[in-house]
């Protein structure tokens, strides 16, 4: 029982991490109506960044998280404005193709100044661990800190989109850029903002992900990217409790079934649940339908 409950917090963890992430995949989405495929790899930007801002500069933590935050939500922008605006009337598979090509772009970018050899990242999560049942129960800091990181992320993002002037915007922006446009909201800088703020909270998650998971590589983002998605479509993509819940669901069985079933079958169990979500329910568990007149 033990160990079930061990490698449920485990999961929860991992699935808040997944959360973050989906989050920003999300509210992209909902926004802009873009699929940015290169979300893993700022993750994997912000990691470094930390990296080098704690163990070569000597920042302390907060002032590495927070440089962190800022190089990825800069990034985010950018990306955004070279990348993504010029094909904000593209089809969607010009907008698939430079999304792919931004991630590979950041990763060849990445082994190019880093090289393919992994960094042993040190964790910035410095809380001891719980231990409980007599010690037969052994929850890490990381565990902790990173499902409480996970909820604060996601309430805040809830409060600051139906609380916040720039938070209607975006829901406007997300309702018809056209008539947003007409009521006075500056639609590119709105969506600049979006990316920003989910290029921030992809920094987030990198340090939490790298923390739990020791091992910095040109690559650690593009798994967990792909595996955010899948998250953000399983609760429903456009929706930020839907992308909070498909996290946590996803990491939930990722963790159960590598302990119960085959570490080398859960990456194929998560996805196979992506085929399932698509073919019985496509808008996710907390999707909607919506209605467009051709």
């Amino acid at each position: 029982m033990m160990s079930f409950i061990s490698y449920l917090l485990s999961g929860i963890s991992l699935g808040s991490v997944y959360a973050i992430i989906a989050l920003g995949y999300t509210m992209v989405y909902g926004i802009a109506k873009m699929l940015n495929f290169a979300h893993g790899d700022v993750l994997m930007v912000g990691s470094y960044t930390a990296f080098i801002a704690f163990n070569q500069m000597g920042l302390p933590i907060p002032l590495a998280v927070l440089l962190s935050m800022a190089v990825c939500t800069a990034l985010g922008v950018l990306i955004e404005r070279i990348a993504y605006k010029p094909l904000r009337n593209a089809n969607a598979l010009a907008v698939l193709i430079t999304a792919i090509g931004v991630s590979y772009l950041l990763q060849n970018l990445a082994l190019l100044l880093f090289s393919a050899n992994p960094k042993s990242f040190t964790s910035f999560v410095k809380i001891s661990p719980i231990k409980l049942s007599g010690g037969n129960l052994v929850i890490s800091g990381e565990t902790v800190v990173t499902i409480i990181v996970g909820a604060l992320v996601a309430v805040f993002l809830l409060l600051f989109i139906h609380k916040t002037k720039a938070g209607q915007a975006m829901l406007a922006v997300s309702e018809d850029k056209g008539a947003a446009s007409l009521m006075g909201v500056n639609v590119n800088a709105t969506i600049a903002m979006t990316f920003a703020i989910g290029s921030a909270l992809a920094s987030v998650a990198g340090i939490l992900l790298c923390s739990a998971y020791p091992s910095l590589t040109p690559t650690t983002g593009a798994m967990p990217g792909i595996k955010a998605f899948v998250a953000a479509v399983l609760g429903g993509i456009g929706s930020i409790p839907g992308a909070f819940i498909g996290g946590i669901l996803l990491g939930i069985l990722e963790n159960l079934s590598k302990a119960y079933i085959s570490s080398k079958l859960s990456d194929a169990i998560v996805f196979s649940v992506l085929i399932v979500v698509l073919l019985i329910k496509p808008t996710g568990i907390l999707g909607k339908k919506i209605m467009e007149k051709v």
